[in-house]
Parts: structure tokens; sequence; C-alpha cells
């Protein structure tokens, strides 16, 4: 069956392992072959990416990301242009486009502004080789530099999209209890007690914020699913229903 399916990766899946400071091509080849097989399978895709903010601090040689907000928010500024010319080199291997929309949470909350957005993501399904890459407006926009990582704006485009899959890609194998990988999550208030609140030195969220953002994507009948980005053939293995990473049922 051919889905609609709104991929969000964070910046530990799009940047190097060693240090976080620049942008993992390698990662990005990987993932964008992955696509290219969900677009060779019918299926319509949408990325929500993190780490601009990260590629801002390669670019401008820095050696740490910033404390200051004005200073990350240059960061993403100089970054967003890098993290976009990784995509369109990776795409282009597979005839794809990439199509750059820089949203906000005040965007979707404003009717005329949310149908505006509306609008462009259905007349870009339209054409099915081009993937819309979706990010927080970071050089004006503060709330993710401070919170959410884009895992709830990821949650509020997939009901934009009126998606069927919302696939969370992060550095965890899923959601972990004792150490042991949770398949399925039909309870999120119990999920809760498993949390740590840890994230990664580049990365803004944590899974706290990624079960929020399952909360209002399974709410909205939208099948999540929490997946270890790193491990090759997830999402093919998640849009096919497989044992991998952590699935949460929509909401009937």
């Amino acid at each position: 069956m051919k889905k609609h399916i709104v991929l969000k990766f964070g910046s530990g899946v799009l940047t190097t392992d060693a240090s976080g400071l620049k942008l993992d091509a390698a990662q990005f080849t990987r993932l964008a072959g992955e696509i290219a097989g969900l677009v060779e399978a019918g299926h319509s895709v949408v990325v929500i990416s993190s780490a601009a903010v990260a590629a801002g601090v390669a670019a401008l040689g820095l050696a740490a990301r910033p404390e200051a907000l004005p200073a990350k928010q240059a960061c993403a500024a100089v970054g967003q242009a890098q993290l976009m010319r990784t995509y369109e080199e990776a795409f282009a291997r597979h005839g794809l486009t990439a199509a750059q929309l820089l949203l906000t949470h005040g965007d979707i909350d404003s009717l005329q502004r949310r149908s505006n957005a509306e609008n462009t993501l259905r007349e870009l399904r339209t054409f099915p080789r081009v993937i819309p890459v979706i990010n927080e407006n970071d050089s004006v926009a503060v709330e993710d530099l401070r919170f959410g990582d884009n895992d709830r704006l990821g949650a509020e485009v997939a009901q934009l999209c009126g998606a069927a899959l919302f696939l969370i890609l992060t550095s965890s194998d899923g959601l972990q209890a004792e150490g042991q990988r949770l398949p399925v999550v039909t309870e999120l208030t119990e999920a809760r007690r498993h949390i740590t609140g840890q994230k990664g030195p580049h990365g803004t969220g944590g899974m706290a914020s990624k079960l929020d953002a399952v909360e209002t994507a399974t709410a909205a009948g939208i099948e999540t699913w929490i997946l270890d980005g790193r491990r090759p053939g997830q999402l093919a293995a998640a849009t096919s229903g497989a044992d991998v990473g952590t699935r949460f049922p929509a909401k009937p």
C-alpha cells in the first residue's frame, strides 16, 4: 500500500560520530538511497531535518556549539545553506530533487500561513521525485533552538500532510527499558517512566520531546515510530511493519 511518510532526522543522525560538529556525508548518502527506495515503491516522502546549527558551527570554524542565542541563530543561517547543498547532492545521485521549506510554529498556528504551507506541500506531492526538506526557521524563531529539536514541528507537519506514518530517526534504537528495546508502546504514560532526559551534545530535544511528538501524532491518527538512524534499512523495515525500533500505534 502506498503511504505518505514524514521522516524526522535529528542532529545526531546527520553529523559525525566523532565530534558532531560537521555533517556526515556518508549518512546523507545512505539515507538518500533509502528515501529513493521508498519513492520507487510508490510512497511520498517529506523530510524534517535538524543539523543546521551543527553545520554552521563547522562552516564558521567554531570549536563548539555556542551558548548565546544570537550565535546559535548565526550558525543556523550559515548552516542551513550547507545542509541543503548536502541534501541536493545526495538526492541528485538518485534523480531526486530537494525542495526547501523553512517554517516556524507560528506558521502552523496561523490559519492563513498554515493554509499556504499546506497548499505548497500538496502541490509538491504532484512531483513524486521532489522531496520537501523542512526545518525550523532557526535564524528568526528561537523555540526549537531551546526545546524541541524539530520533534514537535515534525508532528505538526505530519498532521498538515495527512501522513500515514511519522518516523523519528534518532541515535537510540527505539525506546529502551532497562537496556531492552520496547517493540510496541500503546500507553505513553507508562512509557515516560523509562526516559532519562539525556540528549546528544548537538541536539536540543531528547526522548521526552520525542514522546511529546509521538503523543501529538498518534492522537491525530498517525502511526509513529522511533528508530535507530544509524542502522541501515530502518525506513523500509518500519514502512513494511517489521520489528524494528519502537512502534506507537495510532489512536482510534
